[in-house]
């Protein structure tokens, strides 16, 4: 299997989620994958639904590692109607307003955890993106950072912001060891030859909104969810935000409609079109007699 997954060149996150899927069915049935037919997919849909308690889209996922074994490994048939993907479950993301970013960006632990904070806000990036980030990919003669490698192995270019360049200029200075390769080098004293890793990026979003008092929800991926929204409340399109994120379509951007207050705000309510008699006028209140 490992080696049909990197002729395809899948990523590592999903090569590995494949792999540990079809280790984790085999250990449940105590049986090879390979003897493993449609009967036991379903019976395993429904253990990590009703024990494992998993969300419908970590379970998709899994259904799709099976499926990947079953069609292109053991080259075996597969019924999606005795097979189905379970209904997904869409909700709608936790945005927070600009003050609330500003306070968190202010809140981080360290000069290097603020500017990873700043980083995710002013681009975007998914944590497995920024945590990959290479001097190189700074372009300040374009005022553009390159994300190589993104989401589906795609390359993508994302405004740079004067002010975040002013800060990675900073960063940069600050550093004992100034990077060759890496934008944020890994280690405790950011001075290895390899870069961080993406639970760095997680504990400085989380460090700093414990800090902000923020809810407890409060993850690297929101920020992105608000730069697509903020951008999208200043007037920006969704065309270009769906560019910015690099979504493969540009239904997954709509999504941001649905959070953006000006658009909401835009909208007025059928009711607001009715002329109505007031509550007093229909009802008036009893005579005393």
């Amino acid at each position: 299997m490992l080696e049909e997954l990197e002729r395809r060149n899948y990523s590592q996150s999903t090569v590995r989620t494949y792999l540990m899927t079809i280790e984790d069915i085999a250990r449940y049935f105590h049986q090879p994958p390979d003897a493993l037919g449609p009967e036991q997919v379903r019976e395993y849909q429904a253990y990590l639904f009703r024990e494992r308690k998993l969300a419908a889209n970590t379970v998709n996922q899994r259904v799709g590692a099976l499926r990947f074994f079953f069609i292109k490994t053991l080259k075996k048939t597969w019924s999606v109607d005795e097979t189905p993907y379970p209904k997904r479950v869409i909700r709608l993301p936790k945005i927070l307003s600009p003050e609330e970013v500003g306070r968190l960006i202010d809140s981080a632990t360290t000069p290097f955890y603020r500017t990873i904070l700043m980083t995710l806000y002013a681009t975007g990036v998914r944590r497995a993106e920024l945590a990959h980030l290479k001097v190189s990919d700074i372009d300040s003669q374009r005022m553009v950072i390159h994300v190589q490698g993104g989401k589906g192995r795609k390359d993508r270019d994302i405004m740079l912001s004067p002010k975040l360049l002013e800060a990675l200029r900073e960063h940069w200075r600050s550093l004992r060891r100034k990077p060759k390769v890496w934008l944020f080098p890994g280690n405790r004293w950011h001075t290895a030859d390899h870069p961080i890793t993406t639970k760095i990026v997680w504990l400085a979003c989380r460090g700093a909104a414990t800090r902000a008092g923020l809810s407890k929800d409060i993850h690297p991926h929101t920020l992105r969810h608000c730069f697509a929204t903020h951008l999208l409340e200043a007037g920006a399109d969704l065309r270009t935000i769906q560019i910015l994120l690099g979504h493969r379509d540009l239904e997954e951007t709509t999504i941001y409609l649905h959070l953006s207050s000006r658009h909401l705000s835009a909208t007025a309510s059928p009711l607001d079109s009715l002329l109505l008699s007031s509550a007093a006028t229909r009802h008036p209140a009893p005579q005393n007699q």
